[in-house]
């Protein structure tokens, strides 16, 4: 009998390979194992709608109906505990287990964890939607909050906060917000934009010490001041889960190590998504790992093509977007590839940072601006990275050459 295809992780990444294997005419048994109750759902909306929505609801991206359609098994609330690669098995946490022909390994990340005394029940995380519901209890008038970390998680719930009436306070211990793959310039304009909201942000602060009473918690920042929130969210990144494939035996290097095809050393195990690097052709095989929407949607289609053999090299140019205040960043991109920038205005405010490299390439472009306004060029710029071109400066900073004409040419 055969075995199939199993998926240890049902999120985004996980849920789109399943499906993925059935769109490729896959006819085999598909099995999709999770650790939360919930079917696979998609996590951007954890920080935002789920926070604001007058009745906050998971946006799954699939339903039971669909799966029991497609012949996908999904296994919910159990974890993958070890793999067995010589007996191509995998042992779950309620003492069953799976044997498999193809593995992918789509376990995602976890939220870094902060590395001090004093935490107690008011000092949680945001990684899932039961987390999201038990922070929302939080977010009213009256409340303070204070968010530690000042990247895209935090901003983002700084702003729902704010939309909802609660104080916020952001404490970020780096000389800026957004310090990391966004240019000065466009995390200024975030910056402003929340403290014209209200938001406090202190940033250049290290935390000397967090005293959690039950009641509320006193943060001491290391320049002797004290912030008192009643509750406080932790956003300082996010590392991979790799200990599955760690006891298995297999390679990691900034998560689970797999080549262009996202397959380990194992020609068998493949990993995709949050949980994994792999060398990205367009920046010369530089190994990278992306905790982008996007990149788990491609990278669980593409890890579904190539269990079944395609063979098909990873390419998408990675792309990243945030939503605060009525204001979109978007990134195409490495940013931190780029030597020199060019600056394009656009209208209403908004504008395009084109990331150079020292050969005069175009590697990465940051936009922000008002709803939708730096899309359709942030796309284009996107297209021209994937081509490797080298476009005039002069013609990516004016507005009167248009960048559909720098891809024609």
């Amino acid at each position: 009998m055969q075995a199939g295809m199993v998926i240890i992780g049902a999120g985004e990444c996980g849920g789109r390979a399943a499906l993925a294997l059935r769109d490729l005419d896959f006819e085999g048994p598909v099995t999709l194992v999770g650790d939360e109750p919930h079917l696979p759902y998609e996590r951007p909306p954890l920080s935002k709608e789920a926070m604001t929505g007058e009745a906050p609801a998971i946006k799954a991206i699939a339903t039971d109906a669909l799966f029991a359609e497609r012949s996908i098994r999904h296994i919910h609330s159990v974890r993958a505990v070890a793999i067995d690669r010589a007996a191509h098995v995998v042992q779950l946490s309620d003492g069953s287990s799976l044997s498999y022909d193809k593995l992918l390994l789509a376990t995602g990340s976890v939220p870094r964890q902060l590395p001090m005394s004093g935490l107690g029940g008011r000092c949680v995380y945001l990684r899932t939607f039961n987390d999201a519901l038990a922070i929302r209890a939080h977010l009213n008038a009256g409340n303070r909050v204070a968010i530690i970390g000042g990247g895209f998680i935090g901003l983002e719930l700084a702003a729902s906060a704010r939309k909802l009436g609660a104080t916020v306070a952001i404490i970020e211990a780096q000389p800026r917000i957004l310090m990391r793959g966004v240019p000065a310039e466009i995390a200024e304009i975030i910056h402003k934009a929340h403290a014209a909201e209200g938001v406090t942000i202190r940033t250049g602060q290290g935390i000397a010490a967090i005293a959690d009473d039950g009641n509320e918690v006193a943060i001491t920042l290391a320049d002797g001041q004290t912030i008192v929130a009643d509750l406080v969210v932790i956003g300082i990144g996010a590392v991979p889960v790799t200990a599955l494939a760690a006891e298995a035996g297999l390679a990691i290097d900034n998560g689970i190590a797999v080549d262009e095809h996202l397959r380990t050393a194992d020609p068998d195990v493949f990993a995709a998504g949050d949980c994994c690097s792999f060398p990205l052709a367009v920046y010369g095989g530089r190994r990278v790992r992306l905790e982008a929407w996007r990149n788990a949607q491609e990278q669980g289609a593409l890890a579904a093509k190539n269990m079944l053999g395609a063979g098909e090299a990873h390419a998408a140019v990675p792309w990243f977007w945030s939503d605060q205040y009525g204001l979109t960043l978007q990134i195409a991109g490495l940013s931190d590839e780029g030597k020199s920038i060019v600056r394009r205005d656009l209208d209403d405010g908004a504008f395009i940072l084109f990331h150079l490299a020292k050969d005069g390439r175009l590697v990465a472009a940051s936009g922000v601006g008002p709803g939708n306004a730096v899309a359709r060029d942030i796309r284009l710029a996107e297209m021209l990275i994937a081509k490797r071109a080298s476009p005039a400066p002069e013609a990516l900073g004016s507005q009167a050459v248009k960048l559909k004409s720098l891809l024609a040419a």
